[in-house]
């Protein structure tokens, strides 16, 4: 099927970074663009939480964080270029984003604070993150200490979070990088749910990331969402290509899931500041949602994203 097709049903990009590691961008008007071509209805829009580095040393500039071996810093004013840019839309165009806010350092006591000043009360947040926990080799790259979901600074941010109703989009590496026969960071993750029964998670890359993995990942991932209601998982990055629907054949055993979850899945394009692959990208899942059939894929592909982010607009039950 060609990425300029007709889309058979329409989607909402859930998770979709409007700036790159260098905080460039196409900018808000060059993705509403590739998301009319695309059938896109909506997108769950945020910044980057860190920065990369162009050091001394390096003749050529980073794009990405995997670029060199330079570190990345937590940026705040990555909001700020958010949020400026909602605010250059007209209202019918404002109306097509959810925004989340990010730039703090998740290792910080003060982060909470942030978020106090930057959320307030506009309009235009929708809820918190990504938030960069444990990562791949982003982990390594970053300066600070090593972020992690059950970290003591982040405690006031799922408070401030579920006393506003807002959900949380956290990046928490399930295990650690090569680590196939345990899961090693589950229970940070966890100890979040346990203790913040209130708190809407949206767990990024459904908790993988490159090298991490299981061979029956979506055992846990099910024992997961049967003992936390308010769990919710994104379908995007690489545990979509190599594990959920690998050679654009639908696993059976992530559809059987899927089926038994069907309102806690969304899913994203997980671009990063330039977008015209949007279309392509997203029509990766189209295998995936029609082997789902309706009205479960409906729901993946739009209904569960518009419960959580655009609830003024979200069919009541």
């Amino acid at each position: 099927m060609s990425p300029n097709s007709p889309r058979r049903r329409p989607l909402i990009d859930a998770h979709v970074h409007l700036v790159d590691f260098l905080q460039g961008s196409d900018g808000l008007r060059a993705l509403l663009g590739r998301m009319d071509d695309a059938g896109v209805e909506k997108a769950v829009a945020f910044g980057m939480p860190v920065i990369k580095k162009w050091n001394a040393f390096d003749p050529v500039e980073p794009r990405y964080y995997l670029d060199d071996n330079a570190r990345c810093y937590y940026y705040s004013y990555t909001d700020q270029l958010v949020a400026s840019a909602w605010e250059s839309l007209d209202p019918m165009e404002r109306s097509r984003f959810a925004l989340l806010a990010c730039g703090f350092n998740p290792t910080d006591r003060h982060a909470v604070r942030h978020l106090e000043r930057v959320v307030g009360d506009r309009e235009c947040w929708r809820g918190v993150g990504e938030v960069l926990l444990r990562h791949d080799d982003l982990t390594n790259l970053t300066l600070e200490e090593t972020a992690r979901a059950n970290h003591p600074a982040l405690q006031p941010v799922y408070g401030f979070c579920a006393d506003r109703g807002l959900p949380i989009l956290l990046h928490q590496n399930s295990t650690s990088v090569g680590r196939h026969d345990q899961y090693v960071y589950l229970h940070e993750l966890e100890e979040v749910l346990d203790r913040h029964r209130e708190l809407t998670v949206v767990w990024g890359h459904c908790g993988f990331s490159r090298r991490v993995g299981h061979d029956r990942y979506h055992e846990m991932m099910d024992r997961m969402l049967r003992t936390h209601s308010r769990l919710h998982a994104d379908l995007s990055w690489v545990g979509f290509d190599e594990v959920i629907c690998p050679g654009g054949v639908a696993d059976p055993n992530w559809l059987e899931l899927v089926r038994n979850h069907p309102d806690r899945f969304l899913l994203g394009s997980d671009l990063v500041g330039h977008f015209t692959e949007l279309g392509p990208t997203l029509r990766r899942f189209d295998p995936f949602l029609e082997a789902l059939g309706d009205p479960v894929a409906d729901g993946v592909a739009r209904g569960n994203a518009l419960r959580l982010f655009f609830p003024e607009i979200a069919p009541s039950h």
